[in-house]
């Protein structure tokens, strides 16, 4: 009989991410296996497929729980096992190692709270600096006040602001994770909408961007902006305030919790007599929305 060729498990993951996830996924995405592809080459880089085993698997899994959250560790194993199962499919591994895998790891770190309830929001936009520029604390009143998402508001230019009908048009996104940046689609089809501004948000951000061309970006001027730079502006003002930090994804979720409460309170009562038929299902989205909403009480 033939000796089977050793395939290490590093360059079959390697292999496999280059075949079926390049092109396939999305940026973000790739990095994250390319992420698992590391940390695999660190923990099991002489492992071959011909010796892979539930132990072995489970092995490399629990050296990677060492130094990492559950939640992480279920992310690799997911990563891992997508791959190792297409090897088990094409007869390079007798078994699937992946079976009844115990998935571990470190303790929690405590996390941010993910929102500030009604009376926290109000302190927090007053505590904002908006000088004449589109400053990130613009930046932060415009996520608050439209729940946009920190890439859509990123993305912003000038013409996607039609203040006649006091709303912002979302169809794209700006790739803030890219260090050249650039517009990319939204994150999927139903995040292409239409937002609508209060009447005073809508006349501070008229008077703010009248300098600018219709084709400039409002926030992302002359240097990148981080996530992470906005975050330690967030957690200055909550200091200030004495109130517990949250992130810029957390700061959408008053407006969001808002926005769904309304239309929970009135959506069942918009249907009409030929509608009736179809009140069951309304009725269901309705107890979603309500369960929606509900998580994101404070």
């Amino acid at each position: 009989m033939p000796r089977k060729k050793k395939i290490y498990l590093t360059d079959y993951f390697d292999n496999w991410i280059e075949v079926y996830k390049k092109g396939a996924v999305s940026n973000a995405t790739l990095d994250k296996y390319i992420s698992a592809k590391k940390n695999l080459k660190i923990i099991a880089s002489a492992v071959t497929l011909n010796e892979l085993d539930r132990l072995t698997y489970q092995e490399i899994l629990n050296r990677y729980a060492e130094s990492h959250e559950k939640a992480t560790v279920m992310d690799f194993h997911h990563q891992l096992k997508s791959a190792i199962l297409d090897a088990y499919e094409e007869g390079l591994v007798t078994k699937d190692p992946t079976r009844r895998a115990v998935i571990k790891g470190k303790q929690p770190t405590p996390k941010k709270r993910k929102y500030l309830n009604e009376f926290e929001l109000k302190l927090f936009i007053r505590e904002l600096e908006l000088d004449e520029d589109p400053t990130i604390d613009w930046l932060l009143l415009l996520i608050a006040k439209t729940g946009l998402r920190f890439g859509e508001a990123l993305g912003l230019t000038k013409k996607d602001f039609d203040f006649e009908k006091q709303q912002i048009t979302i169809s794209k996104t700006w790739d803030y994770k890219n260090c050249c940046g650039g517009f990319k689609p939204t994150k999927n089809i139903s995040s292409v909408r239409k937002v609508q501004m209060d009447w005073k948000l809508s006349m501070q951000f008229n008077k703010l961007l009248h300098p600018l061309g219709d084709d400039e970006l409002v926030f992302v001027r002359h240097k990148r902006i981080f996530n992470s730079t906005v975050n330690n502006r967030i957690s200055r003002i909550c200091s200030n305030l004495e109130i517990p930090p949250i992130s810029v994804h957390g700061l959408r979720h008053p407006y969001v919790k808002h926005k769904l409460k309304n239309l929970s309170d009135y959506w069942p009562d918009r249907l009409s007599a030929k509608d009736k038929p179809a009140r069951p299902v309304f009725l269901l989205s309705f107890q979603v929305l309500f369960m929606l909403s509900q998580s994101l009480n404070p």
